[in-house]
């Protein structure tokens, strides 16, 4: 596993920015590889098979940044999206900007404004989220105890769990690894000793 914290978006995202009657439809998602950022850009063309232009531009974790123009003048519209990205401090994202024309040319400035503008709105939407190491655990727990349990994982902010209801209730959590000992307290302490949280595995997380 690696340990490697990163920042990406926290979710997907769509914004318009209108300029002199153009429109900029910018959309954000999460991808890991080139291959999910360019199916991605396939999937966004099909959705808009009449739009004059659709650029784009990604930025991996492993380093890996491509951008397109896509027929807009050199270096107005894949670079400065690739830039929002930059700035924006996000990894494994990719951002397609679809431009509807409205008769009204930009020049090269306005269109770069108006690129990185787009990506920066859809960005900002999308928001931002860490990847950090995760540890998982298992809450082995009476019924009487569990209702407190829940109520202290919900006040823990652990949004990442799975709960088996037979003879006990089985509840598998997720957090990250800096919450696990206090969630092991606080288990412990809520239920005097009756539930001791089991580590299972450890992996890499988000953590919004």
């Amino acid at each position: 596993m690696s340990e490697e914290i990163f920042r990406t978006v926290a979710g997907d995202s769509e914004e318009i920015l209108e300029e002199k009657r153009s429109e900029f439809i910018a959309a954000v998602k999460r991808v890991s590889t080139e291959d999910e950022a360019m199916a991605f850009v396939k999937e966004r063309k099909k959705l808009h098979p009449d739009a004059r232009h659709t650029v784009f531009a990604y930025l991996l974790r492993k380093g890996a940044a491509r951008y397109s123009d896509d027929s807009e003048p050199q270096g107005t519209a894949g670079m400065p999206t690739l830039e929002a990205i930059r700035r924006a401090g996000v990894e494994d994202v990719v951002v397609v900007t679809t431009r509807y024309f409205g008769g009204i040319l930009l020049g090269a400035g306005g269109l770069t404004r108006a690129y990185a503008g787009a990506a920066h709105l859809a960005l900002t939407a999308a928001g931002v989220a860490e990847y950090v190491p995760f540890t998982y655990f298992l809450l082995d727990c009476t019924y009487a105890d569990h209702p407190r349990i829940e109520n202290e994982l919900d006040r823990l902010g652990v949004a990442d769990r799975n709960a088996d209801f037979s003879d006990r209730v089985r509840i598998e959590v997720g957090l990250p690894s800096e919450q696990g000992e206090l969630l092991c307290r606080r288990m412990v302490e809520l239920t005097a000793g009756r539930c001791t949280p089991r580590e299972l595995r450890r992996t890499m997380g988000l953590k919004i």
